[in-house]
């Protein structure tokens, strides 16, 4: 049984320039496991809280160093010599010490700094790595590791934009019947016809905060005709080999109880928004709609469910939060059929695996995501695998930190290879004495 020996959190950089929390577990064999945090630009107002210095001097108030002392003092006097294997332990410690609803007190961000580091030491004490491990601790699907489905943030708008669009995200899925490796291609392939359709066109072709261009469009459905156009100059077929998704983040610009959005100079009621929703999705077959509406219009979310949930996920972010008691009001009220895995929505990691195993006895889609601001740590990459999600959204098939995810899911799907040519080859031995 190995017992955590050290406990140490220092400020580093996110993909934002924002600084966040990287932390560091070291057990009694002398093995470390680190671990950094994201942090999001697009949050939901029921997400757990990070702790911020406040302090207009340094990083405009955005510092971590009250969220590092937390770890360094408080949570490191309580996790000395447990064993990083009792993730679920641990993490009740973690959220007990904070006591409170939203982890503000400690802050979500030096909670969830300490709960991924202690789940990598869990795998290094186990001699394994982070996915295998925590499929075989938690069990979520029992069929051997598969890598989840990629969706690639193409095209950013909302907050993740420059002003451009109104919508966050717009997305590209590769048919689920390809390889994690070829869908990869896909993605890639469709990301670089894209920024030359922006050129031919003349159009802005900068990225935004997740690497998807951020061009310069008159409204939010010239994105998806833009997108079909660039999939035109490729192999691809659409509908066929890659389809159409949509971050909507329509919180972001409900006021008043209206939607205003672009393409319509009235903003939408409620009903008016989901017929726009139907008519959108008639011709473009969007494969989901990610955050529609408004986070707490439960009735709404419901109704567009019943409309045209039979055909495109609905998924539940801002709406949901990776929360337990929010993703059981959405399967009791059939608000959704998907839901987007945060685990810094929540804090701790055993709270979103929780989270996860919840939506799965409800037959909903997992898709585990990453976060705006991001680092190079590869966690969440080894998350999906482990928790058996269905999709992986990382971002754009661009910028070092999205791409750290991308390569490490490849690497994972050569050991998976790697593992069943070896089974296979041990059971015809087997077979044949």
């Amino acid at each position: 049984m190995a017992k955590i020996a050290e406990l140490k959190a220092r400020e580093i950089l996110d993909s934002r320039g924002i600084p966040t929390l990287e932390t560091t577990v070291t057990l009694d064999d002398a093995k470390k496991a680190t671990s950094s945090v994201p942090s999001g630009t697009s949050t939901g107002i029921h997400e757990s809280v990070e702790l911020r210095d406040g302090d207009a001097s340094r990083y405009q108030g955005q510092g971590v160093l009250k969220a590092i002392e937390n770890v360094n003092t408080v949570i490191k006097k309580n996790l000395l010599g447990l064993d990083p294997a009792r993730q679920t332990d641990i993490d009740q410690l973690l959220v007990n010490l904070d006591a409170t609803k939203n982890k503000s007190n400690l802050g979500s961000n030096a909670i969830l700094s300490v709960s991924q580091a202690v789940c990598k030491a869990g795998a290094l004490a186990f001699n394994l790595p982070v996915y295998e491990y925590l499929q075989k601790k938690y069990q979520l699907h029992k069929d051997s590791p598969a890598i989840p489905t990629p969706t690639f943030n193409v095209i950013n708008g909302g907050k993740h934009g420059a002003g451009n669009l109104d919508f966050q995200e717009f997305l590209i899925i590769p048919s689920t019947r390809m390889t994690y490796s070829q869908a990869l291609q896909t993605g890639v392939e469709i990301y670089h016809a894209i920024e030359k359709v922006l050129i031919n066109h003349s159009a802005i072709h900068s990225v935004g905060i997740g690497g998807g261009f951020a061009p310069n469009l008159y409204k939010n459905a010239d994105a998806l005709e833009l997108i079909i156009e660039a999939i035109r100059t490729t192999d691809y077929k659409y509908g066929e080999d890659v389809f159409l998704g949509l971050d909507v983040a329509a919180s972001h610009f409900y006021k008043g109880g209206k939607y205003k959005i672009k393409d319509r100079k009235e903003p939408f009621s409620t009903k008016d928004f989901i017929d726009y929703y139907k008519d959108l999705n008639e011709q473009y077959r969007l494969y989901s709609l990610e955050d529609p509406l408004y986070e707490d219009d439960w009735k709404g979310w419901s109704e567009l469910t019943r409309e045209i949930g039979a055909n495109t996920v609905i998924i539940g972010d801002d709406i949901l939060t990776t929360n337990k008691e929010r993703t059981l009001k959405g399967i009791e009220e059939k608000s959704c059929t998907g839901i987007l895995a945060k685990p810094n929505q929540i804090g701790t990691i055993s709270q979103a695996v929780e989270v996860i195993s919840i939506a799965k006895d409800a037959n909903w889609q997992i898709i585990v995501s990453h976060r705006s601001g991001e680092t190079n740590d590869d966690f969440i990459a080894d998350f999906a695998v482990g928790v058996g999600a269905h999709y992986a959204k990382f971002g754009a098939p661009a910028r070092g930190e999205r791409v750290a995810k991308y390569n490490r899911l490849l690497k994972i799907e050569s050991e998976i290879a790697a593992k069943t040519t070896e089974q296979k080859s041990q059971s015809r031995k087997q077979n044949q004495q």
